[in-house]
């Protein structure tokens, strides 16, 4: 049985274009990817999603549709399956603990109009406590066009919210978490890091070589689109990808991979720094770099990035 973005009504059944937004953990619909699901098998599930041909924040370039959008597919999967396959009540936390993504940059080119993909997902090392979902993991496949575009590794936890407080203390507080904040530092120049505007730059310059400031702004509609006691998943990723850039600049290029290990959580209320390292700028066009993020002296997200030089036309 597929399950699309259908909702009953008094009259029959209504059908949308998107997957409800709250199944997804989002509050703007229009930032819904995903468009429906079937269970294939045991642990074993098609999830169908459109990326625009334009989007607010994950633009394209070059020509190729923004390789986040990859990442964030396979994030609102993993609340969408949770919800809708295994039985998780709304109001469970899942927290990353590490996601990986390989791309082929050829077949990121972003043609007219939504680009139909199809994330073909095996879920395994599925833990429970007692009825509950505690772990899981998911290896999936990104198909456009009957084609693998790439392969994405995640692992996550369930949390349910009682738990989660315990585990956060005095940052489950939400409202008080968010109003300490640190002040928003700086942009680097948008051109550093790909980007066009000062808004959607995540990093800031430092006195230091190879390292930035993380740039937290709750006020984000994308990135911060609703409230949320630490940096986001995402930001995370987003910076990894833009200190890539940086390390590539002046060249232009494109992500097709990223390995990141989420060791803590990011806190809104300390300075986080993004280090940055080149392993490797091969004659081939491969730029592969090493992010580390750092938060009073503890290493709280890592990633192993790998980017292509795009081709000039």
């Amino acid at each position: 049985m597929f399950h699309s973005a259908r909702r009953g009504t008094a009259s029959g059944t209504t059908l949308f274009s998107r997957v409800p937004q709250e199944l997804v953990h989002k509050t703007a619909p229009d930032e819904v990817l995903l468009t429906g699901w079937r269970q294939q098998a045991d642990d074993h599930f098609a999830v169908t999603a459109s990326w625009p041909e334009q989007h607010s924040f994950y633009v394209p370039v070059a020509g190729a549709h923004d390789p986040l959008l990859a990442a964030e597919s396979v994030r609102q999967a993993i609340p969408l399956l949770c919800h809708g396959a295994y039985g998780v009540p709304l109001g469970h936390r899942q927290i990353w603990d590490h996601f990986a993504c390989t791309l082929h940059g050829d077949a990121l080119s972003a043609g007219e109009g939504p680009a139909p993909i199809e994330l073909d997902i095996s879920c395994s090392d599925v833990r429970r406590r007692g009825s509950r979902l505690a772990a899981m993991t998911m290896q999936v496949r990104l198909i456009r066009d009957g084609a693998c575009m790439g392969v994405a590794h995640t692992r996550f936890t369930n949390q349910p919210p009682a738990v989660y407080q315990r585990l956060r203390g005095e940052y489950a507080d939400l409202e008080a978490a968010m109003s300490r904040t640190i002040p928003l530092a700086p942009p680097m120049a948008p051109k550093h890091v790909q980007r066009s505007r000062f808004r959607d730059v995540v990093l800031s310059p430092t006195n230091t070589a190879h390292t930035s400031q993380l740039r937290v702004d709750p006020a984000h509609p994308v990135l911060f689109d609703h409230p949320v006691d630490h940096a986001p998943g995402m930001l995370l990723l987003e910076a990894a990808r833009q200190a890539t850039h940086a390390v590539a600049h002046p060249h232009e290029v494109i992500l097709t991979g990223m390995n990141c290990i989420f060791s803590l959580y990011a806190e809104l209320d300390a300075p986080c720094w993004i280090e940055t390292s080149a392993i490797s700028n091969e004659l081939m066009g491969r730029l592969a770099v090493k992010v580390v993020a750092r938060q009073s002296g503890r290493e709280v997200f890592s990633a192993m990035t790998t980017a292509e030089h795009t081709v000039q036309a």
